[in-house]
């Protein structure tokens, strides 16, 4: 059988994403033929330096060896020696894999993929696609966004109404809100049951992909309301908000809250064995706050000012129950508004000030601005682009993004775990959309969280890329194809 021609031409690099610490070419090719599970690996402790992820891949005319002093580091070494062989490659068939080593390692810990199933839901099938996708980019995060006003999508056994009523809604906006548009007269919902979401967390496991569920509190809870109204502030009777935007109708305070609440993040424990759970926290309008007599009761018994210290003290209160689980709390920048929120993880998403706050105070950061990194933003100014929420934000943008701050010193740098693309679902209601909006736009962010900064540069990316997006292409991926150079 003849040999497949290879993506590496000339005296370039071969077109690796995202681009490895160190890669140096040696004489000859090694004739691979075989599965890629039967690339010899070998766990090295002495290549701790590299850490767990980290890697050394080897090619010689006779084999392919990578080493690595953890599972994950195997794991990426055998997604880079995938990419040296040719996009279309499939097991069995013969191609000639050029000899070289590359020393490898991610610059940051959290590299990751963010979807919201909230207010469009995406079967199973559907996220276990993207995980594949998010793992064959070295990504290791999936931040799974799981309940908004528009729809409650994890099965709480407790709660059952929680799913019954709170993951259906009757209809649908169409377009913008400030648009005629109207409602599209349509049910929409669905949820994941408990045994999904634990084979949805399997499968990412053997992925080295770990799932961070997102349960929003104590806004963005219409749905929650829908089902128990008893939680909220006023106790009135809503149905699952059909609109976008920010809904006025939040959690209330009160013990009863805290037992629900606690009720359901010890099922969700159980689920996901994440060190990391997300509570949101972001968007809380106080309005109904305000205008409760029961509310601003326990402000005054509290000893609180106002609404964005009850804020905190709510956020505060979960953040100790997670804590006495041994998990750690991540939250939007908005719940250190109120107050330092020590030993808790702040994802910075209105541009970098909430990041680099968080980290002055000791914090540890997810910079994830939504100027770089939401990937819901138009990605050209073609008319002809899909709706999309606002913004624009080109994969060139993406790119040259800067995850550490030029404000923080070297001390509070190290507070930076990473970044992570965003993947708010208002105006992408289809899996193909969905992918069209995050690729290629994560394959750039991809780069950015695991490539040494001095490594990067824009036109050789492209140049990669060329190549790169045939490998979408075999993976099925429905890709925004490239603009022209």
């Amino acid at each position: 059988m003849p040999l497949v021609a290879n993506a590496w031409q000339g005296s370039e690099e071969p077109a690796l994403i995202p681009r490895p610490l160190r890669l140096t070419r040696r004489d000859g090719a090694f004739p691979f033929k075989g599965r890629l599970s039967a690339v010899r690996k070998k766990t090295d402790a002495s290549l701790s330096r590299l850490g767990q992820e980290g890697y050394l891949l080897e090619v010689t005319p006779k084999h392919a060896l990578i080493r690595s002093a953890g599972a994950a580091g195997l794991y990426y070494g055998e997604q880079t020696f995938r990419q040296l062989l040719p996009p279309n490659w499939t097991e069995g068939t013969q191609a000639s894999v050029p000899c070289l080593e590359i020393e490898d390692r991610p610059r940051f810990p959290w590299r990751g993929g963010h979807v919201d199933v909230a207010r469009n839901f995406k079967p199973k099938e559907v996220i276990l696609k993207y995980i594949d996708a998010l793992a064959a980019h070295k990504l290791n995060t999936l931040h799974f966004h799981l309940t908004d006003d528009q729809g409650w999508r994890v099965e709480i056994k407790k709660y059952p109404k929680l799913t019954s009523i709170g993951s259906m809604r009757k209809e649908t906006r169409v377009g913008h809100e400030n648009k005629n548009g109207g409602f599209d007269g349509k049910p929409h919902g669905g949820f994941y049951t408990q045994a999904d979401l634990r084979e949805i967390v399997a499968y990412a496991k053997q992925r080295q992909v770990t799932v961070v569920p997102e349960i929003e509190m104590p806004g963005h809870a219409q749905a929650i309301l829908a089902a128990y109204p008893e939680f909220g502030v006023t106790g009135e009777k809503v149905e699952v908000w059909t609109q976008w935007g920010v809904s006025k109708n939040i959690l209330g305070v009160s013990d009863k809250v805290f037992g629900f609440l606690e009720d359901v993040m010890g099922e969700v424990l159980e689920i996901f064995p994440s060190r990391y759970v997300h509570v949101g926290g972001d968007e809380v309008p106080p309005d109904q706050w305000k205008a409760s007599a029961e509310v601003q009761a326990k402000i005054k018994e509290l000893g609180l000012k106002n609404e964005t210290q009850l804020h905190a003290w709510f956020i505060g209160r979960i953040h100790k129950f997670l804590t006495s689980k041994g998990r750690t709390m991540v939250g939007w920048d908005e719940i250190i508004e109120g107050g330092p929120m020590p030993g808790a993880v702040v994802m910075s998403w209105r541009g970098t000030k909430g990041g680099i706050e968080a980290a002055h105070h000791g914090n540890d950061v997810v910079m994830t601005p939504d100027g770089f990194t939401y990937f819901n933003y138009y990605q050209s100014r073609d008319p002809k682009e899909p709706l999309a929420i606002g913004g624009y934000i080109p994969i060139e943008k993406v790119y040259g993004y800067e995850p550490v701050p030029s404000e923080l010193s070297a001390e509070e740098a190290k507070h930076v775990l990473g970044t992570q693309g965003q993947l708010w679902s208002e105006y992408i209601p289809t899996a193909e959309l969905m992918e069209y909006m995050a690729f290629p736009r994560m394959t750039a962010l991809a780069e950015v969280a695991w490539t040494a900064k001095d490594r990067r540069e824009y036109p050789d990316f492209r140049r990669r890329l060329t190549v790169h997006v045939e490998r979408l292409k075999a993976m099925g991926i429905h890709f925004r194809p490239l603009d022209a150079a």
